[in-house]
């Protein structure tokens, strides 16, 4: 038993301080089973879709129901032309009306198949819409993703030169103990260490921070702590020609176009209302008088009742043209926002594309200048080590390390980036 509370009492705290991995796939799959935007765009298409029917449009019949019953107390004086007097106070009556009636339009100038199809564009926009927070989704989880792996990469840099500065404070101290150091160099030494250590601590508090970013972009409601396992590769394979040729079929840009065929009908809607409109009435009537003293003492009549009902537009102060120059307005103004939106979209996908061939030829030389920074380290330590390098070099050394690794992690994520949003232009993350 002593044994084995000895293993528990280590064990315990190495699992403890494991932590859960998260991959990039993971994290794309949980946004997608689980981000809040994503479920309220898919909402918005079911709604659409419901809404999608020729009841909303106004073209099926509608039959209604309804039954009035008043009672009344009344005094009644009446004369009669026979010479007879009718005399009563409190006189109860009852009067009841009911009726169960349908309708149906005939024509109102085609407005009913107008309002359908603008129905139905709605629906095919709401799920393009739908498409399009999937893929801005997915891009803002994965452009979170790197950024931890970006952030990490920057930890990893400041970790070594840590390593650097604490290896020269060791020589430092070793000279400085036999009388061949001055107290100049050990606080300096002492210094870069500090500020070193103080570095690696605010660093990490950024990868902790973009770690919880990541969590609330994934819509995960309990926050915890865990690593990734990916790095920064960039795909070097995109053409330029490919990106423009699929503009058209961006989500976003089919979107204004659903948007401007939403226009044209509102504008036949509109036009409709300027032409005479039919509608078929029909019904079953009930109507039931009774009373306690008077001429007459019950009154009932029942039946149905069927006619057509027209109505002829003469004029309303103009508000229906007013209606379809508005409507035709808009309809211009939603075409022109359709050919603005391709151009900004061709103008991005060209500047993205852009920076994105710079920094992959950029990456070349910058891989090559990190293999020398980190040679020109050792060298520097190396003759520190034997007092033919100052304090000063190995300082220059490590700012010379820091600075090109930063701006190699600086390249890639930027070239990651740029390769998503080009991919998001495609219409191809997560395939």
């Amino acid at each position: 038993m002593k044994k084995l509370y000895f293993y528990l009492l280590f064990l315990l705290p190495a699992l403890g301080a494991a932590q859960p991995a998260i991959s990039l796939k993971n994290a794309i799959d949980t946004t997608l089973a689980n981000s809040f935007e994503i479920k309220i765009a898919k909402n918005t298409v079911a709604y659409s879709t419901v809404n999608n029917s020729f009841g909303v449009a106004g073209g099926l019949p509608t039959l209604n129901a309804s039954v009035t019953d008043n009672e009344s107390v009344t005094n009644v004086n009446q004369q009669l032309n026979t010479g007879a007097t009718i005399a009563k106070s409190s006189a109860n009556g009852n009067t009841m009306t009911s009726s169960v009636t349908a309708g149906m339009i005939l024509f109102n100038g085609f407005k009913v198949f107008a309002t359908k199809e603008r129905l139905s564009r709605l629906q095919k926009q709401s799920e393009l819409l739908f498409n399009l927070q999937i893929q801005n989704s997915l891009a803002a989880v994965m452009a979170k993703y790197y950024d931890i792996v970006r952030q990490e990469e920057y930890l990893k840099i400041i970790k070594t030169s840590l390593d650097v500065s604490q290896k020269k404070l060791d020589i430092i101290t070793e000279r400085k103990n036999v009388g061949m150091a001055n107290d100049a160099d050990y606080l300096q030494a002492l210094i870069d260490v500090n500020t070193a250590q103080q570095v690696l601590k605010s660093q990490q508090l950024v990868v902790d921070q973009t770690k919880v970013d990541l969590l609330q972009l994934m819509s995960r409601k309990n926050y915890y702590a865990y690593s990734v396992d990916d790095s920064i590769t960039v795909d070097t394979s995109i053409k330029l020609e490919n990106i423009l040729s699929f503009l058209s079929q961006n989500p976003q840009y089919l979107s204004s176009e659903q948007q401007v065929k939403i226009n044209e009908q509102m504008v036949k809607e509109a036009s409709s209302l300027r032409y005479p409109s039919l509608r078929l009435n029909t019904g079953y009537n009930l109507n039931r008088t009774q009373s306690a003293a008077g001429l007459t003492l019950l009154n009932q009549n029942y039946g149905p009742f069927a006619g057509l009902t027209l109505q002829v537009p003469i004029y309303n102060g103009n508000a229906y043209k007013i209606q379809k120059e508005g409507a035709e307005i808009n309809l211009e103004t939603a075409k022109m926002q359709r050919e603005s939106l391709l151009n900004v979209l061709m103008a991005d996908a060209v500047k993205t594309f852009q920076s994105y061939r710079t920094i992959l030829e950029q990456l070349k030389s910058q891989e090559t200048n990190i293999e020398f920074s980190r040679k020109l380290i050792y060298v520097v330590m190396q003759r520190f080590q034997v007092n033919q390098a100052t304090i000063l070099d190995v300082k220059a050394a490590q700012s010379s390390f820091e600075s090109t690794g930063y701006q190699l992690v600086n390249l890639k994520f930027s070239a990651k980036i740029s390769e998503i949003e080009l991919k998001r232009l495609m219409y191809q993350l997560g395939n």
